[in-house]
């Protein structure tokens, strides 16, 4: 008989009966790829750099990234020169900020509120992981718990469970995310003594939770409907096991290997659509900041300051590819049989 860590099934009187997650050393076949080793890095640096955020801003920048500094000087070569400097195009009205300095304060520049850009990019940073992980790991418990409900009770749960999905599928993404947006952020939202502001990140975090569970429950559900019809389970239900054994010995070893998969992937999803909701004015609020904020705050700049717009979109850009190269790399660990199935 094969060992366990050989094995990629149980048997019982020599039936196959289910794949199941190998016992295996998952991280390391993980970082035995130099695309995820690489991903690894860039993801810790960028999270470093934004735990690391309020201690840049006070002693690096020497600056409040979050209140305005449009009468502020910064000493430069010796000279005391104003951050919010006098336009020198045109018709050399209105004042321009200061540009890349490429040390200490102003490193990248000042935005139209005379803030440091680099201090705003890590706080910045701060909040569009923080919605992105959160509402990832959200997502995923409940899609997995309503999937496994839906594809292993059936009958009317999984009848009201499936039409629930089919309604949140119908909308666009981006649709449905800002209208909930716009009703949750315009009401004052309370249970009993906790309440709720339109500055609190619980709002998107919950927004962006809900608007992808369908897309990871429904697959999930199928799966579990096809687990439900295999000789494992039917035997585990001949003998009598109970439905949260049959569930946790059984469902749950298949399925949970698609929902690691799923997660990096969403990760990388909910920061795009966070960015693309704060830019529109309906995600993170004033005082909060996150790379969306700050692409928006560098739009009346796109020609004198650009970087203050193609930082952030640089950062949510390396941040999401590295994301999705550790997806691809779990995914091809988990089930090497996926490059194939592409191939075909």
């Amino acid at each position: 008989m094969p060992t366990a860590r050989k094995a990629d099934a149980r048997l019982i009187d020599g039936t196959q009966i289910a794949p199941v997650l190998r016992r295996r050393n998952i991280v390391g076949e993980v970082l035995a790829a130099p695309q995820a080793v690489v991903a690894l890095i860039i993801l810790v640096l960028v999270t470093l750099s934004a735990v690391l955020a309020p201690l840049y801003a006070r002693f690096v920048a020497h600056t409040d990234p979050f209140s305005s500094q449009v009468s502020a000087t910064i000493t430069l070569g010796g000279k005391a020169v104003p951050v919010m400097q006098q336009s020198t195009t045109g018709l050399k009205l209105g004042v321009t900020p200061i540009g890349p300095t490429w040390s200490g304060q102003y490193f990248i520049g000042a935005d139209n509120q005379g803030r440091d850009v680099m201090s705003r990019l890590l706080y910045g940073g701060r909040d569009s992981l923080l919605i992105g992980i959160t509402s990832a790991i959200a997502c995923c418990v409940i899609a997995l718990v309503l999937g496994v409900l839906a594809g292993y009770v059936g009958g009317i749960v999984d009848g009201v469970l499936s039409r629930i999905f089919d309604v949140l599928w119908a909308f666009p993404v981006y649709l449905l995310a800002i209208c909930l947006s716009i009703v949750l952020l315009t009401s004052r939202i309370a249970f009993g003594p906790i309440v709720i502001d339109s500055s609190s990140l619980i709002l998107p975090i919950a927004i962006i939770s809900i608007i992808y569970v369908p897309y990871i429950a429904r697959p999930l559900r199928a799966q579990v409907r096809s687990l439900c019809q295999r000789g494992f389970v039917q035997a585990s239900i001949s003998v009598g096991s109970s439905n949260w054994r049959i569930i946790r010995r059984d469902i749950l070893p298949n399925v949970m290997p698609s929902v690691i998969v799923y997660f990096p992937i969403m990760v990388a999803l909910n920061i795009l659509i966070e960015s693309s909701l704060s830019f529109l004015g309906v995600g993170v609020q004033p005082p909060n900041a996150s790379w969306g904020t700050i692409i928006n705050d560098g739009l009346p700049l796109l020609y004198t300051r650009p970087l203050v717009s193609l930082a952030p979109g640089i950062m949510i850009a390396v941040t999401c590819v590295a994301l999705n190269l550790i997806g691809d790399t779990i995914r091809d660990v988990l089930d090497p049989q996926a490059k194939i199935r592409e191939a075909v």
